[in-house]
């Protein structure tokens, strides 16, 4: 069960510190509308995941098990891929200027829909966490739930983290976002490492 939990843990990490549609969205909030107005969105993928983890685990739980070879060697490539793109990120890391121009009531549910627009969660549960749920679901139910629970936390946790982070330290947020980056190069190469050898069936 460990494997699964550390999995979780660390792939959500990696996904939430990414850059992309949602966490510009939390900055954008929390520099204009503050972190107690905007802690609430960083529950947004406990609602817009959902429909989608449904949809692909159906969708998989009906594919045979050489598709899942496939899967994982895809999913290991998409992985590192990824790894190049957060090291490219750090190597060049520098702070966008954020639009400022929208405003009115934006809460936990537009963060919610504008994640469920974001193809990442689509893509991240096709190639890389839905293979493995149903890996450890078939294991025993337990790998597969906890896998879930700990992703989730981690998620959110981190998620919160970068809100705090940019509501009450702007002169280092900066400067932790591309020590995040660089961590999550290394786990998400790691993890796309551990992939591939799943689809080549050398672990």
């Amino acid at each position: 069960m460990v494997p699964y939990i550390l999995f979780g843990i660390t792939y959500a990490f990696a996904a939430a510190v990414q850059p992309g549609p949602l966490q510009t969205f939390l900055i954008s909030q929390t520099l204009r509308r503050g972190w107690k107005r905007t802690l609430p969105a960083a529950l947004a993928p406990l609602l817009s995941d959902g429909p989608i983890i449904v949809v692909v685990l159906l969708l998989l739980s009906r594919i045979g098990d050489g598709f899942f070879q496939f899967l994982h060697i895809g999913g290991g490539l998409f992985l590192l891929y990824l790894a190049c793109s957060s090291l490219n990120s750090w190597r060049h890391f520098e702070l966008n200027r954020l639009d400022e121009e929208e405003s009115g009531q934006k809460t936990w549910l537009s963060a919610a829909v504008v994640n469920f627009l974001n193809p990442n969660p689509y893509i991240g549960w096709s190639l890389v966490m839905g293979p493995i749920f149903l890996k450890g679901w078939q294991e025993t139910p337990l790998h597969g739930i906890s896998m879930i629970v700990a992703f989730y936390i981690t998620m959110v946790v981190s998620l919160a983290a970068i809100i705090f982070v940019f509501a009450f330290a702007r002169e280092l947020g900066p400067r932790i976002n591309r020590i995040s980056l660089g961590l999550s190069s290394l786990a998400l190469a790691l993890f796309g490492i551990y992939q591939l050898g799943l689809g080549f069936k050398i672990v």
